[in-house]
């Protein structure tokens, strides 16, 4: 996967989430994803190479840092719940799909109920995945 591949895969994947709304509140150098509001996707260009920000639970954006040497902590983030991801060795489709679901869904279970898109089937967001064939 190439880091345009990265971007391209990363949105297509996002935009096809209930709810979610793109910006450029940054800037034109940022695609935001965001969803009742709050970011939880945006990609950029850093130093010439293409990558991906995602919200992420702590101890899963550690072990990912462990098991991939272009996986980092966010850039001009918290480093502690977000987590930047360039194309490499073993960064597949399948796993930038489970990283942005995993991102929205941490965002969607903390938004109040009344900013929650209508997710008749939210926790199957895991496995149903249109765009992974």
């Amino acid at each position: 996967m190439t880091g345009a591949d990265l971007h391209w895969f990363a949105w297509s994947v996002a935009l096809d989430l209930p709810g979610v709304a793109q910006s450029r509140p940054f800037g034109p150098d940022y695609e935001v994803f965001k969803v009742g509001g709050k970011v939880f996707v945006m990609t950029t260009v850093v130093r010439g190479t293409p990558i991906v920000t995602l919200k992420c639970e702590p101890e899963h954006a550690v072990a990912l840092r462990q098991q991939f040497g272009t996986i980092t902590a966010g850039y001009h983030m918290n480093k502690r719940h977000w987590t930047s991801v360039a194309a490499g060795a073993g960064v597949s489709r399948g796993l930038v799909e489970e990283l942005v679901r995993n991102a929205y869904l941490l965002v969607v279970d903390r938004l109040p109920r009344a900013k929650r898109p209508d997710l008749p089937s939210a926790r199957n967001l895991h496995e149903s995945s249109p765009t992974s064939s």
